[in-house]
């Protein structure tokens, strides 16, 4: 009984060793990856029974035969410990980063939700309150000329197309985050959208003497969903007259590269702020400046064009990207050729 509580004693000591030293070696690692932790830690849980089993047999006093016989066991047993353990770690770390990152993501799409209910309740709030009160004047017939009773008939008309587009935008963000987008590609001319989007544009920026200049040829045909080109085209054409002052000038060209189109919209809005440009696509994201317009032809937005403009874009295989320029900025979107 003594021999073997010596042997308990040897061996325990050993693996106390291995065991403080590895403890150490986990203090110093400090904050690096879960991976280099679990590896460490598989290490010196290895190490500590190869230790304990080494002081073990030299305390015996073993033959040189029968030293060398459980030295070979104990690192063969030690190898397949270390690679089973080091199998099953690394996958125990990539689970756990893949949780870490799923947790982050939901909450940062939970907060994504939250902001985007506060701005559309925001943008639909006036409206809506107008639209009640212009109702309410009608039927009470606090105002019964017919000059101002067609004013308010075209204002409800107006306020009310404003807000359908945001539904629609709603529901086009809510197909591109489900998944749910499903594109039909065919060979686009890209002059026609263009041409399409600047007639739809025309009338706001002619109000606020905008200039929209587009080259009259050298259009290139791409391939792609033309009703969801035609609307990343018309948000980016929207949003660059929205923010261009009055007196502004809007400018779209496109060409060809070696592997992909693109097709590019200035504007002269005097710049975005370098702290906003990596989020001028998010959802609900419009900056400080913009979170009362008041300009001619705005209206609630959102906050969802140039998010939409991005979902349509990359589920195309394609990236769309944002730079200042000298007195503005400019939209680049490209597509694979």
């Amino acid at each position: 009984m003594g021999d073997l509580a010596l042997i308990f004693v040897i061996a325990l000591a050993a693996a106390l060793v291995v065991g403080v030293a590895g403890a150490l070696v986990l203090r110093l690692l400090g904050r690096r990856s879960i991976q280099v932790h679990l590896a460490v830690l598989l290490c010196a849980a290895v190490l500590a029974v190869v230790g304990g089993v080494v002081a073990v047999a030299e305390a015996m006093f073993l033959s040189a035969h029968d030293l060398e016989v459980v030295l070979i066991t104990v690192a063969a047993a030690a190898a397949v410990s270390l690679g089973v353990g080091g199998w099953f770690g690394r996958r125990l770390a990539r689970a756990a980063v893949w949780a870490d990152q799923a947790r982050a993501r939901e909450r940062l799409l939970e907060k994504g939700r939250r902001d985007l209910v506060a701005w559309v309740s925001h943008d639909l709030r006036t409206p809506l309150a107008g639209l009640r009160a212009m109702a309410e004047a009608l039927e009470d017939r606090v105002v019964d000329d017919p000059a101002t009773v067609a004013e308010y008939h075209r204002r409800i008309r107006v306020e009310t197309d404003r807000m359908s587009r945001l539904v629609d935008d709603l529901f086009e963000l809510s197909r591109i985050n489900a998944g749910a987008l499903r594109l039909s590609p065919t060979a686009v001319r890209l002059g026609e959208v263009v041409s399409d989007a600047l007639a739809t544009a025309a009338p706001v920026a002619t109000a606020r003497r905008i200039k929209l200049i587009a080259p009259e040829s050298g259009w290139p045909t791409v391939t792609a969903s033309e009703p969801e080109l035609t609307r990343v085209v018309g948000n980016l054409l929207r949003n660059a007259v929205r923010y261009t002052p009055d007196d502004g000038t809007v400018r779209i060209e496109a060409g060809r590269e070696a592997d992909a189109a693109w097709l590019a919209v200035a504007d002269t809005c005097g710049g975005i702020a370098p702290a906003d440009l990596p989020r001028v696509f998010d959802v609900a994201f419009r900056g400080e400046s913009a979170r009362t317009p008041d300009q001619p032809g705005d209206g609630p937005s959102g906050g969802l064009g140039l998010a939409i403009v991005h979902g349509l874009v990359q589920a195309h295989g394609g990236s769309v990207d944002v730079h200042n320029t000298t007195d503005g900025c400019r939209f680049v979107v490209r597509l694979p050729a």
